[in-house]
C-alpha cells in the first residue's frame, strides 16, 4: 500500500497486510487465540493477527480478585463478541459453534460468580431479576 505525502514521494506502507481476507471459511478451531491472548491482540484468529510495527502486546496484570475475575469477563466477552463475527459469515461452521457455546457458557458462570461476589454488573443481571433490586445498593466505586 502507498501514500503520498506533501512531496509527492511514495511511501511503502507494507507491514499490514490489508489486502489479505479477513475471515476464511472452515477455521480449524486450533487456530484461535486463547479468550485472554485474543483480548491482547485484538482477534481471536491467529491467521488475522498482524503486529502493527513490531508493537510489544501489553499483559494485564490484576491486582486483586475482583480485577483478575473483570479481566476473565472482558476476555470471554471479547472472544464471544469476535467469534460470533465470524459465525455471521459462517453460520454452519460446527467447530467453531462449538468453541462459541463453550465461551458463552464460561461467561455466564464467570458472571455469575463475580455477581455474587461483587454485586450486579447491569441492570438486567443474572442476580438482579426479583425484587428488592440489588443494582442500586453500594459501595458504589466512589465510595471504595
Amino acid at each position: 500500500m502507498y501514500q503520498y505525502n506533501s512531496n509527492l514521494e511514495y511511501y511503502n506502507y507494507d507491514n499490514n497486510n490489508y489486502n489479505k481476507p479477513l475471515y476464511t471459511k472452515d477455521v480449524d478451531k486450533n487456530e484461535l487465540f486463547d479468550p485472554y491472548s485474543g483480548l491482547i491482540r485484538g482477534t481471536m484468529f491467529k491467521n488475522l493477527y498482524n503486529s502493527y510495527r513490531n508493537n510489544k502486546i501489553i499483559e494485564i496484570n490484576p491486582k486483586n480478585e475482583k480485577e483478575q475475575l473483570q479481566n476473565i469477563l472482558n476476555s470471554l466477552c471479547f472472544s464471544v463478541i469476535d467469534i460470533s463475527l465470524y459465525l455471521d459469515i459462517y453460520p454452519n461452521d460446527k467447530d467453531i459453534i462449538e468453541v462459541f457455546d463453550q465461551y458463552l457458557k464460561q461467561d455466564n458462570a464467570v458472571k455469575l460468580e463475580y455477581e455474587n461476589k461483587y454485586g450486579p454488573l447491569f441492570v438486567n443481571s443474572l442476580i438482579n431479576n426479583k425484587y428488592p433490586w440489588t443494582w442500586n445498593k453500594g459501595p458504589w466505586p466512589w465510595e471504595n
